[in-house]
């Protein structure tokens, strides 16, 4: 697991210039955990290393903003999501991963090699010319020209291929700073988001982040985002914070689970795909949940967080929202979020799965394709 840290340039060792592409890479790495803290170093390079800076902008991967900020443009965040789309899927996976199929046959992109007679309402463009001429010659018993009637219509079979409404929860809160895994949690969200604009272009997508409260995340937040700072150190804590007039100090990085369902549920309320899912990211059990217009932060977790989560899960669930969620383990500590994501998979009827921070592009894609098999009436 790749440990990231960076700080300010002190010149004791020298600088080899790069690619500005090499070089935007590099920087992004460090972004995917640290956020914008990052970009704000970049302002230290206008003495030091202005050609560096120079040759990032004139490549167009990052820009200054109206308040003079550096940024990452659109197209270094596209480059991000293809980069990250590479890495964790290696690419040539893509052909494997195909469009959102389901076992129903109908109307869709994917045609198959057998063939049924037309019936009306059959696209034109699925009409088999080979198969139909084929039948009239037949029928007709040689002979020019070939007469096509209504009987000698043949069309390809075609694989029905549902939309798909997808939430992908990811946990902001402070212990996501250990060992990378946000950074790889990121990486994740910007794979879905390049996957979903080149192949997936019906879907409808949105990253959200929870942690004391839930949020969604632009890609420009998301490049920008980092975990929560622990800013509370009691061993033990029960707070409640009202929504409305919340005080002037909240601690963030709590779990709230409950919150990024409660959001995703309405998220995908709103939404007229078929398939609807809920996919969520997270390293701890949930330290917080919603009470009317009150947070309630619980530390150590509780049993009445966990139940408030629970039935929000299966609230969902019953809405007809998959759910899946991954819980990552990095030591034995974990078994505990181990037992409750186990549980938010037997409320649901959704699956649930351990992994590594390194593996978790391979499961969370093969969750988000095979999400969606079923065809809803």
């Amino acid at each position: 697991m790749p440990e990231y840290r960076f700080s300010k340039f002190d010149e004791s060792e020298q600088f080899s210039p790069q690619s500005a592409d090499e070089l935007f890479d590099q920087l992004t790495e460090y972004m995917m955990q640290y956020g914008d803290e990052v970009l704000d170093q970049l302002e230290d390079w206008e003495e030091t290393n202005p050609e560096v800076l120079e040759m990032l902008m004139k490549q167009g991967l990052i820009d200054k903003d109206s308040e003079g900020k550096y940024v990452v443009t659109p197209k270094g965040i596209k480059r991000v999501e293809m980069k990250s789309l590479e890495e964790l899927f290696n690419v040539g996976r893509k052909g494997q991963i195909g469009k959102h199929d389901t076992e129903f046959r109908g109307a869709g992109e994917t045609r198959h090699e057998e063939s049924k007679p037309y019936e009306y309402g059959d696209p034109i463009s699925d009409l088999n010319m080979h198969e139909t001429l084929k039948n009239a010659i037949m029928r007709q018993g040689g002979g020019s020209p070939v007469q096509i009637a209504e009987d000698d219509l043949v069309v390809h079979e075609s694989e029905y291929q549902s939309n798909c409404a997808t939430v992908l929860l990811v946990d902001m809160s402070g212990s996501m700073g250990r060992w990378g895994k946000y950074a790889q949690a990121k990486k994740v969200a910007f794979a879905l988001q390049s996957l979903v604009r080149g192949r997936y272009q019906g879907d409808f997508l949105q990253i959200v982040g929870f942690y004391t409260y839930a949020a969604a995340l632009s890609e420009k937040q998301l490049m920008n985002s980092a975990p929560k700072q622990v800013s509370l150190f009691d061993p033990r804590v029960r707070l409640r914070i009202n929504i409305d007039n919340p005080p002037a100090f909240v601690p963030e990085h709590f779990t709230n689970i409950h919150a990024g369902l409660q959001f995703a549920r309405r998220t995908l309320k709103r939404q007229p795909a078929q398939n609807k899912q809920i996919i969520v990211i997270t390293d701890g059990e949930p330290t917080a949940h919603i009470e009317g217009r009150d947070i309630m932060l619980i530390y150590p977790p509780s049993q009445q967080t966990e139940a408030i989560t629970l039935a929000e899960a299966k609230r969902c669930a019953q809405e007809g929202i998959n759910v899946s969620s991954f819980a990552l383990i990095e030591d034995y500590f974990y078994l505990e979020l181990m037992n409750f994501v186990e549980k938010m998979a037997m409320v649901t009827g959704g699956i649930s799965a351990h992994c590594k921070a390194d593996n978790l592009g391979s499961v969370v894609i093969d969750s988000f394709v095979n999400g969606r098999k079923k065809r809803r009436t």
